[in-house]
């Protein structure tokens, strides 16, 4: 009978000091932004996303050089890089920050619907030109919508920089030759 008697004191007990923290917790400013009516940024007072935020992730496209750095980075595998060596005769523009372009980036994808926002994509970069953006709200009904294409390449200028490529390789490659037999020739008439 003393033990039914005890449950009973632990249970209330236990139940006032919960409701306690409740009650003192109503008279707290409240921290929980409704999102849908209420943006967070209003509530917070400010323009900007904190610095560490981790939203949409950006690739200036003309300091991008190539290297898929940032693609071997990814654990997801939701970026994808495909690029083109550039020739020589080629009119190849230089990078925003300077550099020489030595390859045509003709695909640089990333898929948000895989993307888990870790940025480890951003710092293997050497151009930087992978940046987080403060942008967070990008809802869509259909998931091909959330495959961002970043590369302003047109089908045709593609085909046109690999048709030069293969000229340019195929004339390399006659060159070659002839310099071989060129060589195989002088060899010849030297003993």
């Amino acid at each position: 009978m003393g033990n039914y008697f005890k449950n009973i004191y632990v249970t209330i007990s236990t139940i006032l000091i919960g409701m306690r923290i409740t009650i003192s917790h109503l008279f707290y400013k409240n921290v929980t932004v409704q999102y849908p009516n209420v943006h967070p940024l209003d509530k917070a007072g400010s323009d900007k996303m904190p610095a560490n935020a981790r939203n949409r992730i950006f690739n200036d496209y003309e300091d991008c050089n190539g290297c898929m750095g940032c693609m071997r980075a990814c654990p997801v595998n939701c970026i994808t890089v495909e690029t083109l060596k550039t020739t020589p005769g080629d009119d190849i523009p230089m990078l925003r920050s300077g550099g020489k372009r030595g390859l045509w980036v003709t695909k640089w994808d990333i898929d948000f619907a895989k993307c888990c926002f870790c940025s480890l994509c951003i710092y293997p970069c050497p151009t930087e030109s992978i940046r987080m953006t403060p942008d967070f709200e990008y809802s869509v009904y259909d998931r091909s919508e959330l495959l961002y294409h970043f590369s302003k390449m047109t089908p045709e200028e593609i085909q046109s920089k690999k048709e030069m490529l293969a000229k340019y390789q195929e004339e390399k490659k006659k060159a070659e030759e002839a310099k071989k037999a060129e060589d195989a020739k002088n060899a010849g008439e030297s003993k």
